[in-house]
């Protein structure tokens, strides 16, 4: 077994969910689990600098640059520990499918749970490859413990092989990425590189440095509760309210019916009684102008529905999360030429494509270190039929250490 897949499989063992109920930093004590593995397996591996923000659940350190490198720029890689709350975390069983065959693959037989074909159509891709699954009860965590794993790994051959050119390197590992909350206490000044890449991405060969714009709204619904029997022009309905208030966004502006630069609104929770409801969204849009639109025509239907149903009947928290990272990596574009010539060195296709998401490259763009995103060979983030393709994850070490041998 491969040093990469080795890591992999004891990271994704450790449950470091976060919690996006909790406003505590990390959200979740588990987190430092894996925060204080990285750090006895960089002091194994004969890192430097190496730095444990035990209050923040951060993890840096440094590669020192090899012979005759010392003026290059410090190039940085930034991966993130916790797992989406989506799914349970807690006792994830990895199993390795030798040669896979391009059928459906069952991974649970007792509970029934297979993984299917017609489902995933990429699946036939891997057709004779190594893949790792779960068994179908839990999320298997490649987003981003394969991004951890291939950084450690990549680390661990740069100070074991001293004959590789390359400047000096600092790797990070973040706590609550999953909950947007990845780049709150990264420490730029003390991690100290010029630029960085994240290795949070999907399929073998994409790279990204176009992101969402992105703001998160929890809409508050007040209704009046009077029993059914004697509710006739008397009863405010808030759950009515909140159906209503979904009823008048654009119906194809939704995740189900939109992709590449598709912007959308997406109804994540709704919760509530006839007295008062909550519904709580995300927005999103590539084009910063579409974004703002998509904002001012929320706020139009709750005003709408002020108008409509009284004053304050509907409130509306809206806050903007994270901005697209193109502007400022555009700046500096020879850090996707280097990912891409890099990519085609090791054989593999560079994919451009932009993120339908967002990472802690994108904050951390806009805090001073420029941050594109690197693929990790993982897909089906955030459920349990999520997996990874392990020879995808050799390749990506090799990547990574192309991109650290660029000058």
């Amino acid at each position: 077994m491969s040093k990469v897949i080795e890591k992999f499989l004891n990271y994704v063992k450790i449950d470091t969910r976060s919690d996006e109920n909790s406003t505590a930093c990390p959200t979740t004590a588990k987190q430092h689990d894996l925060a204080k593995l990285l750090v006895k397996e960089l002091e194994e591996m004969g890192a430097e600098d190496i730095t444990y923000d035990t209050e923040h659940c951060y993890v840096y350190a440094s590669i020192p640059a090899s012979e005759g490198c010392d003026g290059r720029p410090v190039l940085g890689f930034i991966a993130h520990m916790d797992t989406s709350p989506a799914v349970t975390g807690e006792n994830v069983k990895p199993r390795i499918i030798e040669n896979y065959d391009g059928k459906d693959i069952v991974l649970n037989e007792e509970k029934n749970i297979v993984m299917k074909v017609s489902d995933f159509p990429e699946l036939v891709e891997y057709t004779g490859k190594r893949l790792v699954v779960t068994d179908g009860t839990t999320l298997l965590g490649a987003d981003d413990k394969a991004g951890v794993a291939e950084i450690m790994t990549m680390a661990e051959q740069l100070l074991l092989s001293r004959d590789i050119p390359h400047g000096k390197l600092r790797i990070g590992f973040t706590p609550d990425e999953e909950v947007g909350a990845g780049a709150d206490h990264f420490d730029v000044k003390l991690f100290g590189a010029d630029y960085a890449y994240t290795v949070d991405g999907g399929k073998l060969g994409e790279l990204e440095y176009e992101n969402f714009n992105a703001a998160g709204a929890k809409v508050t619904f007040h209704g009046r509760s009077v029993h059914p029997g004697d509710a006739k022009n008397k009863m405010v309905n808030a759950l009515l309210l909140a159906m209503e208030f979904q009823n008048m966004l654009p119906v194809f502006e939704n995740p189900m019916y939109t992709e590449k630069y598709e912007g959308f609104y997406h109804l994540d929770q709704l919760s509530g009684s006839v007295e008062k409801a909550q519904s709580e969204y995300i927005i999103r849009d590539h084009d910063k102008d579409k974004f703002e639109r998509k904002k001012e025509t929320f706020l139009r239907i709750g005003a709408y529905l002020n108008e409509k149903y009284g004053k304050d009947t509907v409130q509306i928290d809206m806050k903007d999360s994270y901005y697209n990272m193109r502007e400022i990596i555009e700046q500096h574009m020879q850090l996707i030429e280097n990912a891409k010539a890099a990519m085609e060195e090791t054989g593999v296709n560079p994919i451009v494509v932009p993120i339908r998401g967002g990472t802690d490259g994108a904050r951390l763009s806009y805090m001073g270190l420029p941050c594109p995103n690197l693929c990790t060979g993982g897909h089906n983030f955030h459920g349990r039929f999520e997996y990874i393709c392990a020879d995808s994850m050799e390749k990506i070490v090799e990547m990574l250490l192309k991109i650290a041998m660029k000058k």
